[in-house]
């Protein structure tokens, strides 16, 4: 059984998430401080399969150094936040975010399906994150919902890039995951375990859980600094695995950064597929353990700020051509500017 929403309501996945977002208190256009894009893309590794392309939009209020509110979605998580007043800093973000896969050839009619290729597959959502910081340790929570399948929009979204690119057609995007509804909760914590005489190097110790229809894990991660102003921005760091957008920097503070992330990951629904609805569905034989690393650079003007990484998200691969090696390589670039 699968979830079809009839044609006269093809957009009402992207206007639900929108009034979502709006919904949200810390997402008031007055009280908005920054926002980003963030787009992560497999051709920055110089691939064009797998975990193909992600786009991003986010909005910031906190930054600025006044505590933010907690968005609507984000407030059913507060009950895991120590006491707000013990905290320096409240930033809250709102993102609207689309994700895709594809296989490895676009163009062959009839695709390679799982559990021999990644699937067509495309998730449209919105996340709402409020990260609690004080003086040696900073908190994450979020909750994100969304929508695989047809009203993910992935499709569309593909073929109009490659059609102003002049890239091959995607072909089979008939064969994408089913429509369903998903959902996903987390929690993490950074503890800022060193730091140098002159403050401008630090290394920064994580734990984070996730769980949810979208993709269930739990890591431990470590990432090392070295810069200008990371006082300001060390708790960006629990940004770094959300694939919603990178560690920021800001008033004019830049870093370069390098980590590593251990995992454990239960379930995912571009690998599991959305197995509740299509029970034909063959899922792909993935490593349940990976360690992720990332390095990358960030950088701030007084109202602009650049940050780019590449991520490999399981070097442990064998080497192997298993499709979820597909899944785990790709570049990703932050473009943030204050508001006036």
């Amino acid at each position: 059984m699968s979830i079809r929403l009839p044609g006269k309501f093809k957009c009402a996945a992207i206007v639900a998430l929108t009034m979502s977002a709006l919904a949200s208190p810390g997402s008031a256009l007055a009280e908005v401080e920054w926002v980003s894009i963030t787009t992560d893309n497999d051709a920055f590794v110089g691939n064009d399969n797998g975990y193909t392309n992600g786009i991003f939009v986010s909005w910031y209020d906190g930054l600025e150094g006044e505590k933010a509110e907690p968005g609507f979605l984000a407030r059913a998580m507060l009950w895991s936040l120590p006491d707000s007043s013990s905290s320096t800093l409240d930033i809250d973000i709102g993102t609207i975010g689309q994700i895709m896969t594809t296989p490895d050839d676009i163009e062959k009619d009839p695709p390679d399906l799982p559990p021999d290729s990644m699937p067509y597959a495309g998730l449209l959502f919105y996340a709402d994150t409020l990260l609690r910081i004080q003086e040696t340790h900073a908190d994450r929570i979020s909750v994100t919902i969304g929508v695989v399948g047809e009203n993910s929009f992935a499709e569309e979204s593909q073929e109009f890039v490659h059609d102003i690119i002049g890239a091959d057609e995607p072909c089979c995007w008939d064969t994408q995951l089913d429509d369903e509804i998903v959902f996903q909760i987390g929690r993490g914590r950074v503890w800022k375990t060193w730091v140098s005489d002159s403050g401008n190097a630090d290394f920064l110790l994580g734990a984070d859980a996730d769980l949810g229809t979208i993709s269930s894990s739990a890591g431990a991660s470590f990432m090392i600094r070295y810069g200008a102003e990371l006082r300001k921005s060390y708790a960006m760091a629990l940004l770094a695995n959300s694939r919603t957008t990178n560690p920021v920097a800001t008033q004019g503070g830049w870093f370069v950064f390098a980590g590593a992330r251990a995992s454990y990951l239960a379930n995912s629904i571009f690998l599991d597929g959305s197995k509740s609805y299509d029970d034909d569905y063959e899922e792909i034989d993935y490593d349940a353990e990976s360690v992720a690393v990332t390095a990358g650079l960030a950088y701030s003007w007084k109202k602009v700020s650049l940050t780019f990484a590449m991520n490999n998200l399981n070097v442990l691969d064998n080497g192997d051509s298993d499709p979820d090696e597909e899944f785990t390589e790709y570049g990703t670039l932050t473009v943030a500017w204050k508001l006036d």
